[in-house]
């Protein structure tokens, strides 16, 4: 799906703001948070963990960011099987809440600097779909693209995009990501 149809059609920016009601503001006036206000984006509350886990971790000068899910809201599932309960575009758009959701730890792990970010090194996705889907990689998309929007090329990275039989809570995808950043 192309970026700017994606946008114009959901209204991304508004509707991640009315709809998580916790949105998270950047206050920097960085090159990336022009970016992000630029594109209608507002982060989400960075959430914490759902088990025994940490939400990120730092080594050196990478950052693991632990698997994300995406958002559920009305009208935009993120619960279900691509290819039975969902379509590609809406697994699409799954994956590209995921991101939103990457971003959040990621800007929260850059001590709120997203301009801190080298590169996106390695995307992993895992969707949960259909024995016989085929399209993981157009799901996985949806991250990859909103990386891409927001970093540039240092936004696209090595990637495996997987399908699945279950994922926790129903959710419909899963991508954990490793990021480059300056010290």
């Amino acid at each position: 799906m192309k970026r700017r149809h994606f946008f114009g059609a959901l209204g991304l920016g508004a509707l991640m703001a009315s709809s998580l009601g916790q949105a998270k503001n950047l206050t920097g006036g960085g090159k990336i948070a022009r970016r992000l206000k630029e594109l209608g984006i507002t982060l989400p509350e960075p959430q914490g963990a759902k088990a025994v886990y940490t939400p990120f971790r730092i080594s050196g000068n990478l950052v693991y960011i632990a698997g994300q899910g995406p958002i559920d809201m009305p009208g935009h599932p993120a619960l279900g099987r691509v290819g039975k309960d969902l379509s590609t575009e809406q697994g699409y758009y799954a994956a590209r809440t995921t991101g939103l959701n990457i971003l959040a730890q990621l800007d929260n792990a850059c001590g709120g600097n997203l301009d801190r970010v080298v590169q996106c090194v390695q995307i992993q996705g895992v969707v949960r779909c259909t024995d016989e889907y085929k399209d993981s990689p157009k799901v996985i998309d949806g991250a990859s693209e909103l990386f891409r929007d927001v970093f540039g090329e240092a936004g696209l990275a090595a990637r495996a995009a997987m399908g699945t039989n279950a994922l926790p809570v129903g959710i419909a995808c899963e991508i954990l990501t490793i990021w480059e950043i300056k010290a």
